[in-house]
């Protein structure tokens, strides 16, 4: 019976088993960054981003107010104040007078420290140190305590990396530096491809099965391998690095594909409805623009998806054919590596600047997901 057309596959459920261990290997990081780009650096350092709804435990060592603060009260000498020194809504959930022993005392326990006094610690940092004798030195007694704050969520690291202009360092020239980049880089392959494709599937013309062989062997070309060259041809023809340097590569590195996807999806549309429009007077522009490209949507938009993909985390071709020195067109990727460099310990703007990169190929991907499947499969099956 398990031979029986249509009965499912008994690894069904190794399918579904790797189908969650993917998403989940890509939803994982994505909300740690989300969720750590709203993170001080405080409460990063202290707890992972998993546990930011929970209080945040550290510990740290204080001290208490200087001898010179003491005052006599009933014949005692009294020092007293709160540990924190400032506004805070942080509490304290242990503490004690040793570093080998933080948690020996309880908020609101005391603890005999001999001839040094009496110190009392609450909750909130409150301290109260009395002494039967005048207290002398210059610093106060050190007390190890353990804090835990609150959650604590912020919008200042967005502030920081979009709208301070002040902010070299910031996400905002660099995110309209890529936007500039990819939107051309995506559109022009896309047109060229379009047209190229519809010849290769539909037009008669000496030499076609020679140019299908040359883009299906493009394709297995290595990126890296013409980098150089293409570099010392744009310098040699005038156009240097620049937008239209990096436009021109990204269309030349992209073409391949967009041509063999497209041109595999234009072969399966229906031919009575091109040969009836031919019927009818139309030319191969008209049948193109009015009957291909329309029916074609689902292949246009998966290459779409894939060369924004592509074009916006690139950081190897924005190297060779767009940096300079001025940093005027600086990409996203370039920034967040110079942020690894400057702000390597800042895991708060690093967050924030990851996020803010992978924002806008969310939305395409999540916009136009429903046609990639689609345009992956055009032309697999008859």
């Amino acid at each position: 019976m398990s031979s029986i057309a249509g009965t499912k596959s008994g690894l069904t459920w190794a399918v579904h088993i790797s189908v969650v261990l993917l998403v989940a290997l890509w939803l994982f990081p994505t909300l740690g960054l989300f969720v750590s780009s709203f993170r001080t650096a405080d409460q990063i350092t202290s707890s992972g981003w998993w546990a930011a709804m929970l209080p945040a435990e550290r510990n740290e060592s204080l001290r208490t107010g200087a001898p010179d603060s003491q005052v006599q009260q009933d014949g005692q000498w009294l020092i007293q104040g709160n540990l924190f020194e400032g506004a805070t809504d942080a509490t304290i959930s242990s503490w004690g007078t040793s570093m080998r022993d933080i948690g020996a005392y309880a908020p609101g326990d005391t603890a005999d420290m001999g001839e040094d006094g009496r110190l009392t610690v609450q909750e909130n940092g409150d301290y109260r140190l009395v002494n039967s004798q005048e207290f002398s030195g210059r610093r106060g007694e050190r007390v190890f305590v353990t804090i835990q704050t609150p959650p604590e969520f912020t919008l200042q690291n967005y502030k920081n990396m979009l709208l301070d202009p002040s902010n070299r360092e910031g996400m905002t020239k660099a995110f309209f530096n890529t936007l500039t980049v990819v939107i051309p880089a995506t559109i022009i392959p896309i047109v060229i491809a379009a047209f190229a494709a519809y010849a290769l599937a539909w037009m008669r013309f000496p030499g076609r099965a020679l140019l299908i062989a040359a883009v299906v062997g493009l394709l297995v070309v290595p990126l890296q391998l013409a980098l150089i060259p293409l570099l010392k041809l744009h310098l040699a023809v005038g156009i240097g690095k620049g937008y239209l340097g990096v436009w021109l590569a990204h269309t030349g590195f992209g073409l391949p594909l967009a041509i063999y996807l497209l041109r595999n999806y234009m072969v399966g549309l229906p031919r009575d409805i091109i040969e009836n429009a031919k019927v009818d007077g139309a030319t191969d522009f008209q049948i193109f623009t009015k009957i291909i490209l329309p029916l074609s949507f689902p292949a246009l938009a998966s290459f779409a998806i894939f060369q924004f993909l592509w074009t916006w985390n690139d950081l190897l071709v924005a190297m060779v054919f767009l940096i300079d020195a001025t940093g005027e067109t600086t990409v996203m990727t370039k920034q967040i590596v110079e942020l690894l460099g400057t702000r390597g310990g800042n895991w708060e703007i690093l967050a924030t600047a990851a996020f803010i990169s992978i924002v806008v190929p969310l939305a395409v991907f999540f916009a136009l997901q429903r046609y990639l499947v689609r345009g992956l499969l055009a032309g697999s099956v008859k």
